[in-house]
């Protein structure tokens, strides 16, 4: 077996001093590695509300200035058109999510596109609808149910909006390749 680098190796030793440096802006702000758990991601939505990532990964995700706390959600538009929520949904994480507004946040692959906020009375439907399927199905934890992005659009308040040239060069990235999201699933 013989191993070759990619010509295109040399290109990426030469960004790496810009990586590191995000990363240690990163690591500044409380996040380990801006490539696991949309770390670059969270901290871009971080500096951009002047918000301060909550240490652990149980309980809400940021805090403002004011000290409220907020959950934080992202999506990729090109791979999906929901946002996630929580892999183990049941009455416990509902009644967390009831208590604080929901960030988010919109992207086209890495660009950041546009971030709304919700307050609780505007998930108060979906809450209603998890909780309802949760006892019908035996209050077996529903598997990460999804907060359409079209939805999030509609009712939540913009916090920010690309300027337009980022908005427009973002639009020209390349498209998936087939109807699926980046996990192999089809279209919500």
């Amino acid at each position: 077996m013989s191993l070759k680098a990619n010509p295109d190796y040399r290109l990426l030793l030469e960004l790496w001093p810009a990586v590191q440096s995000y990363q240690d802006l990163a690591t500044k702000h409380g996040i380990a590695d801006i490539f696991q758990d949309n770390g670059g991601k969270l901290l871009q939505v971080l500096l951009l509300l002047g918000m301060e990532q909550l240490p652990g990964r149980e309980g809400n995700d940021a805090r403002d200035a004011a000290g409220r706390e907020y959950e934080l959600k992202s999506v990729n538009i090109e791979l999906t058109k929901g946002f996630s929520t929580h892999h183990h949904m049941n009455p416990t994480i509902i009644s967390k999510y009831r208590k604080v507004p929901w960030i988010f946040a919109i992207y086209r692959n890495i660009t950041l596109v546009a971030v709304y906020m919700l307050e609780p009375k505007d998930l108060e439907e979906f809450y209603r609808r998890w909780e309802y399927k949760w006892h019908a199905d035996g209050r077996k934890d529903i598997n990460n149910p999804k907060i359409p992005v079209k939805y999030v659009e509609q009712t939540g308040r913009l916090l920010y909006r690309a300027p337009t040239e980022i908005a427009e060069r973002a639009a020209l990235s390349p498209a998936p390749r087939s109807g699926e999201d980046g996990a192999g699933f089809k279209p919500d």
